[in-house]
This record gives C-alpha cells, structure tokens and sequence, in this order.
C-alpha cells in the first residue's frame, strides 16, 4: 500500500510539473510577444508587414526563453520554470534578436524578390534561389538558437556554423520543426487562445526537442548528451 501510495504521489508531481511547464512558459511567452500578438490580431499581414517583421523580431528572445525553460525541465530537471525561462531571456536577449533580424530578414527579402520576380524574365531563377537562401537562413537561425541556450557562452558565428551544418544534415528533423511551427501559426490565426494558451507549448517543445537531438554530436562532449 505505502508503494502504491507513493507511485500515486510521485505521478501527480509529474502531472503537475508538465502543467506548469506548459501554462506557465505559453503565459511567459505570450506576454514577451505581446507586440507580435496585438499586430497579428489588429492589422492585416499583407499591408502591416514591415512592422509584423519587426514585432516578429522582437518575439525571438522569447522563443529563447521557452527553449531555456523546457532544457531546466527536461535536462537540468529543474522545476522553476518561470526562474528558467527570465534568466534565458535576459542572457541570449541580443543574441536573439540577431538571430531574429537573420531570419524574418531573409523571409522578407525572399518575400520581396518572389513579387519582383512575377515580373522578371529571369523569374522562374530567381525565385528558387531566393527560396532556398531563406530556408538555409532561418535553419541556421533556429538551430543557432537553440545551440546558445545549450551554450551561451559559444560565439555567435560558431552557432550559426554547426546549426546550419547539422540542420541540413538531419533535414528530416528539421522539416518536423517546421511543421510545427506551421501548426502553430495555423492555430493561432484560426483560434488564438488555443494556439496561445495550450498548443505553443507542446508544439515549440517538439522544434526543440528536434532540433537538440540534432546537435547532439556538438552537445555530447560536455557529458550531457543529447536527452
């Protein structure tokens, strides 16, 4: 009786855990990307969009700090999520927002020059190169995020190197990132307060958990592996 007992127990520290883990980094997250979320909800995307990219820069760092959050859960088995969550944020904050600039830049130079090229002879070349320029850069970007959580104290250049690298080498991984990211901003836009209050969690944990486990061969070295 006393072990079931405490197997009850130790299940509901684990239920309650994931529950904060999940509500409490999707209310951090939303009040970080409060600007983004007033934008996308108030504005058309189409006529609003140069502040849409910078509101959308302005939302990286939290991406960060939902990524330092689930690493205090997962891998340092930590349960102070929000503690987690503020302490990465304010570490990667300029980090973030380069990596920011880096990836909604190129999505809107891509963007720009698809319009352009439906006029241009030479369209039909363009528009490949420019598409493949903006998904190499936010692959970079991405995983360059998510190796400075791993290692803050890693060179900006360094971490945009072996994202790139092993982004494009495990892109099965990679395109589940972007599914999900996809997934979320379909949900977001059909029901925001589902997208915002349940879903951004689960699913940012999956681009996460991806992308860590696509860094491992970088990540193992220091004796934590890749969990």
């Amino acid at each position: 009786m006393a072990r079931r007992g405490w197997l009850a127990s130790d299940t509901w520290e684990t239920i309650f855990g994931l529950a904060y883990l999940v509500f409490g980094t999707n209310a951090f997250l939303t009040m970080m990307s409060l600007p983004l979320i007033i934008v996308l909800i108030t504005t058309d995307p189409l006529q609003s969009w140069p502040l849409l990219a910078l509101t959308a820069v302005l939302a990286v760092p939290a991406l960060a700090g939902a990524f330092g959050a689930f690493r205090s859960y997962s891998v340092d088995k930590d349960g102070a999520i929000a503690q987690a969550f503020l302490r990465t944020w304010r570490r990667l904050f300029w980090r973030s927002l380069l990596f920011g600039v880096i990836s909604v830049g190129a999505l809107v130079i891509a963007g720009v020059d698809f319009v352009a090229a439906q006029h241009l002879r030479y369209g039909a070349i363009i528009i490949p190169i420019v598409t493949v320029f903006a998904i190499l850069a936010n692959i970079a970007a991405l995983l360059g995020l998510v190796a400075s959580v791993e290692r803050p104290e890693s060179r900006i250049r360094d971490a945009l190197k072996v994202g790139l690298y092993f982004g494009v080498r495990r892109w099965y991984l990679t395109l589940v990132s972007a599914i999900a990211f996809v997934s979320l901003a379909a949900l977001f836009l059909t029901h925001p307060a589902l997208g915002l209050g349940l879903a951004a969690s689960p699913l940012l944990y999956a681009v996460w958990g991806n992308s860590r486990y696509s860094l491992q061969p970088v990540l193992a070295p220091s004796g934590e592996g890749a969990a």
